[in-house]
Order: C-alpha cells, then structure tokens, then sequence
C-alpha cells in the first residue's frame, strides 16, 4: 500500500504510521525466515534499517508501475548486505513476490543474492563494497539535472561503511555541484562484525558530514514519524543536500538478539527463529518454505537492468594529414570536442557529461569544458569517487567520458571499475599516459598492466589507436556503441600511420570496427602484432628490414581483447610472430596471442615484447630504449628470428 508521492504532505496520518509499523513487522519476519531457511545473511542490520527502508518505499515516487520511468524516485542502498530486509521491502510493495524472495535468498539460481543486485526489480545500483552507493547516489542526482527530469534521490547507508574514505570524496562532490535533491540516511545502529563502531574505528559521523557542508539530523530511526518528517525535510531542501542519522538497534523488535554484533552475519537456529516468530506475532513458515522451493526455483528468473535510449551524433570524422605530428591524447580531445558541440546544439540528442580529477590540461579535455561548460566536472582528485559517480551516470541516459591517466583511471580505482561492469553501466573511460609512454613521470606512474586488469571483467571494450586518425574514429565509434568501453593511449607525440604511398590509412572515409585487425605491411618471414602507438615504430623497423631484404608483416591490433582467427591463422602460417607491446609482456597482447593459438589449434614460434620490469624516469623515448622496446631492439628481434628460421 503506498501513503504518498515524493513527501509532498507535511506528515502521514495516523492510519498510515500504523500501517507501515505494521509491515515492518511482518518485513523483520521475512528477514529471519529468509536468512534461517538459507543459513545465511545479515539479519541485524536488516532488521535495524527495515523502518525507513518501509517509509521510504512507501512514500517516494517509485512504485512497480514505474520502476523504469526517467521521473521515478532512485533510492539507493548502499549497505548492500541489509538485502534481506531489502528483499523484504519490495516484496512487501510488489515489486517482487514474496516466495520468491524467501525461497530464493542466496541460492544459485536465483537473482536474490547475499548482496543487492539490479536484477531485482526495484534495486537501482548493485551494491556490498562498502562505501561507494553515496557515489553511485550522486552520479543519479547529477543525471536529473542532466536529463532536465525531477527526481529524487535517497541513499541508505551503513555507520561501519562510515569509515571508508570515498564517502568524503562523494560528500565534498555533492556540496560542490549543489546536489540538493540527494539525501542520505544512515543506520546508526553503532554495531559492525567486529563489535562496537567506536572501538573498532573511532570516528565522529556527524561532524564530518557538518564539515564537508551537510544539514545533518539526528532521529530516532524506528519512529515512522520521525522518519517520515526528516526525508520531507530532505525534499525541501534548497541549498544543501541533508544527511539522517538514524538512531537504531540492530536486531530490533527481538529481544533475543538485539545490540549483539553476533546478529550482523550470523543466522538463528531453527529453534531461536521459532522463539522469534512467537515474540514478533508471526507464523513459523520455514518448513511452508523449503516445501515451496522446487516450485519457485523453476519460476524465478533475474531481470535485465533498463537501459535508456541514447542517441548520439558522431558527426564527421577528421583526418590528420602526413605531415601532422600529434599526440593522440590531443586528437581524443580534439574529437570529444566536437562531439559536446555538435549534441549540444540538438535539443533531442543525449546529453554528455565529461568528469575530469584535476588533470584537464594532460588529458586534453579542455575543449569539452570551454564548449559546454555546464556538462563538465571538474572532481578534483578524487578518483575513487568519480570512478562511481561517472558509472552510475552513465546508466541514467547520459553518455559519459571520464578521462584519466591510465595508472589512475584504471590500476587504482580497478574495484570501482569492477563494480561498474556488475551494475551494467556505459562508462567510456578514456586514459592517456599509458604504459612507458608517460616517460618522465617514472615507476609509480607507468601503467603497464590496464589490459590484463581490464581482461578481468567481463563488460568492457579495449581500443588502443595507432595514432590520431584512429584515436578520432575509436572516440566517435565509443560514442555510439552500448556498454563500457576503455581507450588507451600514450603521452607523446605520434606519426600518422599512412600506407606504403603515403596516404593515411586511418583518415579518409575509413570507419573504425570493433574487432578489425589491420594488415598495414606484408611480407612472408614474419609478422609483428603492435598495438596502440608501438605500431608506428613497427613501421620504423619495418621500412629498415625491407631494405635489407628482410620482409615482415605488421598486423595492428587497435582491439586486443578480440583477435579474429582468420588474422591468428595467417600469421600463424609464416611460423613465427611478434608480439609488440606499451604493457607487461606475459599479461597483455602477448599472453592473448598465446591463448588464441592454442585454442585455435594453432602453431607458430612466439615471441613476446614487452614490459618485463618497472622502468626508469625519462624522455619516452629513452625509456624505450632502456626497455629494449624502441624500434632498434624490435629490428634486432626479428633479425635473430630470421636468423634461427634459415638455419633451422
């Protein structure tokens, strides 16, 4: 039963305050006989947060009827381990059926996980790393404004999750960018696995929401009218987002188990469930339950996320000609550029959103925020956050570029990124300084193993472009395409890669495809895999080879996470290949080529270049060179290769 709209009324009736102490009641049965029948899960907390958890589905403008509308209400939970009492709620407001849920509860072949997932109706973000819902909440506040729709948004969150130090990245973004129709709520039940909050980590809550520029207010958080009166507050703000802290007890409304942190993880027996069910006026249902089992498993199915329509033009490409010599990072930004102002003088195409962490200058993005100023954000550094906050957006009908260096955008914020894949977003993060690349900046800076990170998740595209012509089709291509997709490049300045005439081979009417490997040299003693800007010194080596009659192909490989057979046979057949790398040998272009002979059924003598230790600060090219990957150490590999191949 639903009581409001939004929080529009100044309070809830009588009636209605009953009604929904009333569910929550029957909600905390439901919570014990979901985690008792599966023998695990977190019932504590659930049982603490399921009063606003109720109030808050109950009266916010988000219902089963309109759980994919662009002007719902988000609510966001960010203590994703409180799912039973999650599971419970929705339930209880027919966005999922009940059985389903109590049966289904941390079983394999149900979508009701052990941590909330948005293939359950009505869950926004798929959540249990603690720490990173409020971001995900702000990256949903920041669409409305974006989208030029009204919602909501409420984040539930957990007072352990407190002490993660996102959470301040995410407050300090919110306050910045006026983020008033975000609220928060906390379950300040004052207990984590390890017992009391303030032995465990000290820390003052209030205060630090205060100092990051919160309104902050403290309820009581089982009173549904206090509840009810601080989330009306929340609406009404103006000039600030507000924070509750809710008061509560974990394990409330059983005695038995109340104010133990024992309850945050642990289940009750069969008996101490019973002993329950009698305290809170409901019926022992577990054995109803495991008889319904069967059933339900063969019923229950998860449900693909909403993905909302994106239309974007990519205009018309621009060609670099010979004679340019640029960097990629500056044709990335040069493309993203034109993208902004194109889309934004089309009141019907997507909105874009660009996220940057202080380094605009390096990543080129400059462009982007002179031509549409009120779709840029600067996040300061803040990684970990804007990793978040630009997934989540993404997923709300705005295009969203973040763009970084590699060793941030990637190697630290990884478990963001993971997060993101799991929550289906359409991040397009762009890093530059990739790999040996970013030359002076030295050891703590050269990302060297973004691809084998980025191989471990499984939504995400991987473009590394040759050189600027390129860089602007795969920008254009990112733009258009659904799902994650990452592009890598360096920091220097690159050549245009032509054919053996001169013209450029990316430029023209050449059309960027996914998976596309490009023959740019042939010959028949051996081919060279390059990837990203070592193609351009492939084709340094190649032209000296060829004049000492040694003939070489060089194969690019703008998408290395996907190789075509075809490409992979006809190397093969030469008999040796060399695999041609910015990254860590074993872990990149390398180790995939070596995969994909062995599945294929494939046989050929490789040689893998690569990154095979952190390297010293320099220009690129000497770092190169330290690393035995400039063109003079590939020529002197394919020279003993040959070598050995005549002699064999």
């Amino acid at each position: 039963m639903r009581y409001g709209l939004g929080f529009e009324a100044n309070s809830l009736s009588p009636e209605a305050i009953e009604q929904i102490q009333a569910d929550a009641r029957r909600a905390r049965g439901d919570i014990l006989t979901m985690t008792t029948l599966a023998a695990s899960g977190h019932p504590g907390g659930s049982m603490s947060s399921i009063d606003f958890y109720m109030t808050l589905y109950a009266c916010a403008n988000i219902h089963p009827e309109n759980r994919t509308a662009p002007d719902r209400d988000r609510i966001v939970v960010s203590h994703g381990h409180t799912s039973p009492g999650v599971y419970a709620t929705l339930a209880r407001h027919g966005f999922v059926n009940l059985e389903d849920a109590i049966c289904g509860f941390r079983q394999a072949w149900s979508p009701f996980e052990g941590h909330i997932e948005r293939e359950v109706p009505g869950v926004e973000w798929s959540t249990g790393n603690l720490g990173q819902g409020l971001s995900a909440g702000c990256g949903m506040a920041l669409a409305a404004r974006l989208t030029g729709h009204s919602f909501r948004v409420f984040v539930c969150m957990g007072d352990g999750e407190q002490q993660k130090g996102q959470i301040a990245e995410a407050r300090r973004f919110a306050v910045k960018f006026k983020l008033v129709n975000l609220a928060v709520i906390i379950d300040y039940n004052q207990l984590q696995i390890s017992g009391n909050i303030h032995k465990v980590m000290p820390q003052n809550i209030k205060a630090g929401w205060e100092a990051d520029g919160w309104e902050v207010v403290v309820i009581d958080g089982h009173d549904i009218d206090q509840i009810y009166h601080a989330l009306h507050q929340a609406t009404q703000a103006t000039d600030r987002p507000l924070c509750i802290i809710a008061n509560t007890v974990m394990g409330k409304a059983v005695p038995a188990i109340e104010n133990q942190s024992k309850y945050h993880g642990s289940t009750l027996s069969p008996q101490a469930y019973h002993d329950a069910m009698i305290v809170l006026g409901l019926e022992d249902e577990l054995e109803r339950y495991k008889a319904l089992r069967p059933a339900v498993k063969a019923r229950t199915r998860p449900v693909p996320p909403h993905r909302p329509e994106m239309r974007i033009d990519a205009g018309t490409p621009r060609t670099y000609g010979p004679d340019v010599k640029t960097d990629n990072r500056s044709a990335w930004g040069t493309a993203l550029e034109d993208l902004g102002r194109l889309n934004a003088a089309n009141p019907l195409s997507t909105p874009i959103a660009v996220l940057d962490c202080d380094l605009a200058e390096s990543v080129k993005t400059g462009g982007f925020e002179h031509a549409c100023p009120e779709n840029f954000f600067q996040s300061g550094i803040q990684e970990h956050n804007t990793a978040v906050v630009a997934g989540a957006l993404s997923t709300q009908g705005v295009l969203t570029f973040w763009s970084e260096f590699g060793v941030f955008g990637v190697d630290e914020v990884y478990n963001q990124q993971r997060l993101n894949d799991i929550n289906h977003s359409e991040l397009k993060t762009v890093c530059t300084h990739c790999g040996l690349d970013v030359g002076e900046d030295g050891k703590t800076h050269q990302s060297i193993d973004y691809l084998a990170l980025l191989r471990n998740v499984f939504g995400y595209k991987v473009i590394l472009p040759a050189d600027p012509n390129e860089t602007d089709r795969a920008v254009r291509y990112a733009a258009t395409v659904r799902g994650n997709v990452f592009i890598g490049m360096g920091r220097s300045k690159v050549p245009v890669i032509t054919t053996e005439d001169g013209q450029p081979v990316f430029g023209g009417d050449y059309r960027f495809e996914y998976g596309r490997a490009v023959k740019l040299r042939d010959g028949k003693d051996v081919a060279i895999f390059s990837t990203g800007t070592m193609t351009h010194r492939a084709i340094e080596a190649w032209q000296i080879l060829k004049d000492e009659g040694i003939q070489v192909r060089v194969v690019h490989i703008p998408t290395p996470l996907e190789i075509d057979v075809d490409t992979l046979r006809d190397a093969a057949a030469l008999g040796t290949i060399i695999t041609y790398e910015d990254h860590h040998a074993h872990t990149g272009l390398g180790g995939i080529v070596a995969e994909g002979l062995i599945d294929a059924g494939l046989s050929a003598k490789l040689i893998r270049m690569g990154v095979t230790r952190y390297q010293p600060s320099g220009p690129a090219s000497d770092v190169f060179a330290a690393a035995g990957l400039d063109a003079k150490s590939l020529m002197a590999k394919v020279r003993d290769a040959v070598r050995a191949g005549r002699q064999s």
